[in-house]
């Protein structure tokens, strides 16, 4: 079987347009609650964007930066800072956003090359390497320039074996997606019933009615009313926090499994590093814990983790809350993770706005919240232990995924493997 020779050509050669859009007037105080999706470097990471912190503006900011309107099949590449080179392609629900200043709009023409293809180009190994470097010439903050990504050269096969190649790693990244989403609906009906029992307090009576609307005597309490024969209690009656740390510089060769906040943002895939790639002290944490950042809590970032590795740390940017009783995790994870302890958070952040903001961990464990009986609790901790459990299995299942995609994507994308297309 004979392949077409691949042809090498600069990508302002290929595409239609490349450009960087602008942060409106004002700044973070310029952002909207709701309206047109405003796509910041944080939301992109390699083949994968985070709602996480996603921002929108309104109609008359976004003729502004009309120039930048996202179209199906963008792709999206961080141009400067910490996360330059990190690319993927724009969501479909996100098509008609725009981007800001840190961001590179890249739109193909699709007549010679992929959207795809490219996306995937520019993660390979070879060109993140090469962007990074490129990217640390000539200032003390990392960028690229419109004419650095002009001159880009890609190594191009014909059209049809471009999507061919395409659609081989697409499919993984499409199963990856579908993981997210029913993770996405799994944490919704975990919510869901959290809310049902110990906030509208409808969980079921001894006849298996929803309590209060079957006529449940509620009594009066500093939170409202709630239920006859429970309590107010506190966050540290049913969770401590730990601060049990290490330095993973004294441990160099020691293969630890970070949890940090850029991972977890990641479409929470811990990172395996050495010990002697971790600059700082980390926590040490257990598949017992529930993770939740200290930073910026309007932008909740929640973590349960299932470590695969010996050897588990979490940024110390996390706090870590251990429950008392090991088998109500479910229930102190679904009561951090609720509307009224992330409300409590903001409350209590302190220092300037953004990313700055922080709180104080001690604090937390005065949280208020109605106190149901042991036995509600060790219920409810039952039936959504296997909502728990079954998120940990399609994120595991991801992280092979991702696996099996970093591994073919250099070959497929350098020629090592051919696909052949009639």
């Amino acid at each position: 079987m004979s392949f077409e020779v691949w042809e090498n050509k600069k990508l302002r050669d290929l595409t239609t347009k490349i450009g960087s859009g602008s942060t409106p007037k004002g700044g973070s105080k310029s952002y909207k609650k709701n309206g047109i999706p405003f796509i910041r470097s944080q939301n992109i990471y390699n083949c994968e964007f985070s709602p996480a912190g996603l921002v929108y503006i309104d109609n008359e900011q976004a003729k502004k930066l009309s120039n930048v309107e996202l179209e199906e099949g963008d792709i999206l590449l961080n141009i400067t800072g910490d996360s330059v080179a990190r690319c993927t392609e724009v969501p479909k629900q996100f098509i008609g956003g725009r981007v800001n200043q840190h961001v590179a709009l890249i739109r193909v023409d699709k007549t010679q090359l992929s959207s795809k293809f490219l996306k995937y180009h520019l993660v390979s190994p070879r060109m993140q390497g090469f962007m990074l470097s490129l990217a640390q010439m000539g200032g003390t903050r990392a960028a690229l320039t419109k004419g650095m990504i002009e001159s880009f050269e890609i190594s191009l096969p014909c059209l049809i074996e471009q999507q061919a190649i395409a659609n081989i790693l697409s499919s993984l990244d499409e199963k990856i997606e579908i993981n997210n989403q029913i993770n996405k609906k799994l944490e919704e009906m975990a919510q869901a019933i959290f809310k049902q029992w110990f906030v509208d307090f409808e969980f079921s009576n001894e006849e298996g009615k929803p309590y209060k609307s079957s006529g449940g005597k509620m009594v009066e309490s500093e939170l409202g009313m709630i239920p006859d024969g429970w309590g107010i209690g506190r966050l540290n009656e049913v969770a401590n926090l730990s601060s049990e740390s290490v330095n993973p510089q004294k441990h160099p060769d020691r293969v630890f499994e970070h949890f940090s906040i850029p991972a977890l943002d990641n479409n929470k895939k811990p990172e395996m590093q050495v010990g002697l790639e971790i600059k700082s002290n980390k926590y040490v944490i257990s598949e017992k814990v529930v993770l939740i950042s200290k930073l910026n809590p309007i932008t909740k970032r929640i973590w349960r983790p299932f470590p695969q590795g010996k050897h588990p740390i979490c940024s110390t940017e996390f706090m870590v809350y251990v429950p008392k009783i090991s088998s109500t995790l479910p229930f102190v994870y679904e009561l951090i993770n609720s509307n009224a302890f992330n409300e409590m958070l903001i409350s209590h952040a302190t220092g300037s706005t953004g990313s700055r903001q922080r709180v104080k961990p001690s604090q937390t464990l005065e949280f208020k919240f109605p106190l149901p009986s042991m036995e509600l609790i060790n219920k409810f901790s039952e039936t959504i232990e296997p909502l728990h459990v079954n998120a940990s299995l399609k994120l595991i299942e991801n992280q092979k995924l991702i696996l099996i995609r970093d591994t073919l994507l250099p070959k497929l994308m350098s020629g090592e493997i051919r696909v052949p297309v009639e």
